[in-house]
């Protein structure tokens, strides 16, 4: 049951002064108020339910948090919870195949129909087709495939990202199944000759982990990534509905028009309708944790570590490598990182190139964006 708006709005409003959350070991912000007041600002302007924050930097983790975790009881958010990281799946599956070609098991410059043989995929279709030979793994990891995006399909919109949803949310679904739409489309332009944001590239690229190591990407992940790195609030939920652990609410307006769209309750979702694209739930002490040991070569061998940061423009004051985002920031900071999107959920992480100064934030409203919290963290 939702809240009156009045109701809400003060909640949110007393919330937000009283709610933030500081590490244990100090009372202080210790240089990062601005970030604390990025995250009320996102709050109150945004109009998201609640943001959190953690931060690792050479004083220490630090955590913030403001809003509320749930709209119908004002439970205020908390630094420490589980959310769904969308997008920020994509950084864990570049490693896991970078590992493997640093094992010799497979090559960047591979082409994608070596692995994914037409049988694999019930038909290629007309995106690789007949230039199956030069899609390449890289330019899957790279988002230069020119294969289109399996979510800008009209009928996965209409299912998918519409008050339809909420009818539709618990539908399982196959890799393969949501790929061939995209496959059977015209390719955006040919392999290498542009950058382009597809999730089709990652669907393919978990895929191509399962054919070459017998096990599912989720497996990989875990036994190369998780396990290690100790990250103990990550999972791979597969077709599982639930958020495992501490968590709060999700939000979405389910891409409904007009400046006051009804916002809905989204938490219960089946994953895999994002797959190796997008299924992952992190926390900011995992997000932080993995990015350092990314960037700082506690993942992957040199040579491997210079081809995902080598980027290519993608946007505004961005360049993308293979998985990984190269952001500078307007004060002239630059960093490496990923930011991740999935119904009621929007996560970013990022770190300075050194791996000294790095930062996680979420939001569980999908509607309003982290930028201004990295930021607020990085430049003051």
């Amino acid at each position: 049951m939702a809240l009156p708006r009045a109701l809400l709005s003060g909640l949110t409003a007393v919330l937000t002064v009283c709610g933030l959350a500081v590490d244990s070991s100090t009372a202080a912000d210790r240089g990062h108020a601005p970030t604390r007041a990025a995250l009320e600002t996102v709050v109150e302007r945004d109009r998201v339910p609640g943001a959190v924050a953690r931060v690792e930097d050479g004083a220490g983790p630090w955590e913030g948090a403001a809003g509320v975790a749930d709209r119908a009881t004002g439970r205020p958010r908390s630094a420490g919870e589980r959310f769904r990281i969308g997008s920020l799946t994509k950084p864990f599956v570049a490693t896991v195949l970078l590992q493997l070609e640093a094992e010799g098991r497979l090559r960047l410059d591979d082409p994608v129909g070596r692995w994914l043989p037409a049988s694999r995929l019930g038909g290629y279709g007309t995106a690789i087709g007949a230039s199956r030979s030069t899609v390449t793994l890289r330019n899957l990891l790279g988002h230069t495939s020119g294969i289109p995006d399996y979510t800008a399909g009209p009928a996965v919109r209409r299912a998918y990202f519409s008050p339809a949803f909420l009818t539709r949310r618990w539908d399982t679904h196959t890799p393969q199944a949501l790929a061939r739409p995209a496959l059977d489309r015209e390719p955006l332009f040919p392999p290498g000759a542009r950058w382009a944001y597809s999730n089709t590239n990652y669907l393919l690229a978990g895929m191509v982990i399962e054919r070459v190591t017998g096990h599912s990407y989720a497996r990989e992940i875990e036994r190369r990534i998780l396990r290690p790195l100790k990250l103990r609030d990550t999972s791979l939920p597969g077709t599982s509905t639930r958020i495992p652990g501490r968590h709060g609410r999700s939000y979405s307006t389910l891409h409904t028009a007009g400046p006051h769209p009804r916002v809905y309750d989204v938490t219960s979702l089946n994953p895999s309708l994002a797959g190796a694209s997008g299924e992952m739930i992190s926390s900011g002490r995992d997000l932080t944790r993995f990015a350092r040991a990314l960037v700082t070569g506690g993942l992957l061998p040199p040579r491997q570590l210079r081809e995902m940061e080598t980027t290519r423009p993608a946007g505004a004051a961005e360049r993308y490598g293979l998985g990984l985002t190269e952001r500078t920031l307007p004060c002239g900071v630059t960093l490496w990182g990923h930011e991740g999107t999935i119904h009621g959920s929007r996560t970013a992480v990022f770190t300075t190139v050194d791996g000294t100064h790095a930062a996680a934030f979420n939001v569980n409203g999908d509607w309003a964006g982290t930028r201004r919290l990295v930021d607020a963290e990085f430049c003051g």
